[in-house]
């Protein structure tokens, strides 16, 4: 038995979320500001409409996912686990440290879950890459570099709030510890906000990842490439089917006073299917029913919220 989530926020992945817990047989309810809208997708996924309060005091509902502007996420979040309710809240789930801290904090006084949409992080490949450098096969992390570029997306955020929660999610877990420093370069370019940004985060133990994302490329790109003592692996999230996780044998070494290197053949590995979003409403079901922290949770969620704000501070 599944417990009864509503989704809070129709707008484009609101409706994703909608969708896809519907599929999966817990939708409960359909919350928006806007009633007409909420009305529009609870009829077609034959559950009630609700106003967003309304559907935080219900006790026919277990949990609630927030897909709203983050200015609001906060104060909502908070109500719910006021509430007793379970909360999956977009990226990010704030927009000042303080506010996520207050969210986390008041989750933990209440006893619940507190889970943020890094999606990716439930990405079958991404997984995959995970499971290989764990196995060793790329000797030690030293390097990582995520490219998230296209054009479009002016949604009245700047790119590095936009999209680089995504990557920072996922070197986040590879590191598998919080930045010691952040640095960034940002440029506006064609828009009034920061088009085009770099930003770089210093682990212990000498890692480096650099984060560069752009919404002015004329051409997308959405590679993520962990760098080992011992080879490379690279998600490509726009190849082939079959070919979004390459691995390379790629060696280099010190020869007397010079530094050698030697190519090897990229090998394709194999990933089992499975979509993002489907997996990450999955294990969040699996965390309310079996009381379970989640993946993506509190610690992350604020931790990606500090790193934004070194990096593109707000205000």
């Amino acid at each position: 038995m599944h417990p009864k989530i509503a989704v809070i926020g129709c707008g484009q992945w609101g409706q994703n979320h909608v969708r896809t817990l519907a599929e999966i047989g817990a939708l409960t309810a359909v919350a928006d500001r806007n009633l007409d809208r909420a009305e529009r997708f609870a009829e077609r996924h034959g559950v009630p409409a609700m106003e967003p309060d309304e559907a935080i005091a219900s006790s026919d509902i277990d949990a609630v996912v927030l897909a709203l502007p983050a200015s609001v996420h906060g104060p909502v979040a908070r109500a719910a686990f006021a509430a007793g309710k379970d909360v999956l809240i977009e990226k990010p789930i704030a927009l000042d440290v303080a506010d996520a801290e207050l969210t986390a904090a008041v989750a933990e006084k209440a006893d619940r879950l507190l889970m943020v949409g890094h999606v990716l992080r439930f990405h079958p490949v991404f997984q995959k890459l995970c499971a290989v450098v764990a196995e060793g096969r790329i000797g030690t992390v030293r390097h990582i570099v995520a490219n998230r570029m296209g054009l479009g997306r002016f949604l009245g955020m700047d790119v590095v709030w936009d999209l680089a929660p995504h990557d920072l999610s996922l070197i986040l877990k590879l590191a598998n510890s919080m930045p010691l420093a952040v640095r960034a370069m940002r440029r506006t370019v064609l828009s009034d906000a920061t088009d085009v940004a770099d930003v770089v985060l210093e682990f212990a133990g000498g890692l480096k990842a650099e984060v560069h994302v752009s919404r002015i490329s004329p051409y997308r790109d959405r590679r993520f490439s962990v760098v080992g003592t011992k080879g490379m692996i690279v998600f490509d999230d726009l190849a082939p089917e079959g070919e979004k996780l390459a691995l390379y044998g790629h060696q280099v070494w010190r020869d007397g006073e010079v530094f050698a290197f030697e190519n090897a053949p990229v090998t394709h590995l194999p990933v089992s299917p499975g979509l993002p979003l489907d997996r990450e409403l999955r294990h969040f079901i699996d965390c309310i029913v079996h009381r379970r922290q989640p993946e993506t949770g509190a610690a992350e969620a604020v931790e990606t919220v500090r790193i934004l704000n070194e990096a593109s501070p707000l205000g």
